[in-house]
């Protein structure tokens, strides 16, 4: 994995009796469903605006264990929309800052960073060396080739995965849908990767889109190497996306997903 270097991660904690900060998730998931989230393990991939905000919220949630993976360091332009930016962490590694704040959340939370590009072709030995004893999988990268290469190995695996499709020139959150990636509509990237995944053979992935039609959208038909990055994106909409996605995992760990939505892998 290009520019890749792994930090050692700390032992998972052990709880006799939860913390203090546990107490209204206790009251509302009951003890035994919080001990399954504070013993679960969650990858998220991408540290960005639904990322990093995702990671925030499972932190917050209970998620005892984390590994984290991005290349990048925090940069000025990332402030509008990344739950780790601010002028006091411009310049340092989002895995760092990152970690710190979960650190902060959860003093015992056990963190594995991954500062790196994950290439579509390293995929599989990525998950084989980092996913083997994973729950969830967040997919909050930008590269779409690396996107599809994880929907097309995962069912190889035991973890669950969620993938977070485009919420660039989207603003309008009642429009946000947690779907299969097959039942998407009038989203630029659900649009190449349900072209691409036909391709591959993937027959269903979990995503997080919006169904509103896009202000206005340059995406155009390059899907080896679209970068959100590009597009213009507004403050709140990143951040309801890496909320809905933590939503969706914790109910998931704590055995409630919506009777509503159907049921995916």
């Amino acid at each position: 994995m290009k520019g890749s270097s792994v930090q050692p991660e700390t032992p998972q904690a052990q709880y006799d009796e939860l913390p203090a900060r546990y107490e209204k998730l206790k009251t509302l998931w009951g003890e035994d469903a919080l001990r399954a989230i504070v013993n679960a393990h969650v990858l998220v991939l991408g540290i960005g605006g639904v990322g990093s905000n995702c990671t925030e919220a499972l932190a917050r949630g209970g998620v005892g264990k984390l590994t984290i993976l991005d290349r990048d360091v925090v940069e000025e332009s990332n402030i509008n929309r990344q739950s780790i930016a601010f002028y006091s962490t411009l310049g340092k590694r989002k895995v760092d800052v990152m970690e710190a704040m979960i650190k902060d959340i959860n003093p015992e939370a056990q963190v594995k960073k991954v500062f790196g590009f994950l290439r579509q072709e390293e995929m599989e030995s990525f998950l084989d060396e980092y996913a083997r004893d994973v729950d969830y999988v967040v997919d909050a990268i930008d590269t779409i080739s690396a996107k599809l290469k994880l929907a097309e190995l995962a069912p190889n695996y035991s973890f669950k995965l969620i993938s977070s499709m485009g919420g660039a020139n989207k603003i309008h959150p009642e429009c946000f849908k947690i779907a299969d990636l097959y039942d998407t509509v009038n989203c630029p990237l659900c649009r190449i990767m349900r072209k691409e995944g036909r391709k591959r053979g993937i027959k269903q992935l979990k995503v997080i889109y919006s169904c509103e039609q896009p202000v206005d959208t340059n995406m155009g038909s390059d899907w080896e190497r679209v970068e959100r990055k590009d597009l213009g994106t507004a403050s709140f909409v990143p951040p309801i996306f890496g909320q809905m996605i933590a939503g969706e995992v914790l109910r998931d760990l704590a055995g409630r997903l919506s009777p509503f939505l159907p049921s995916l892998p």
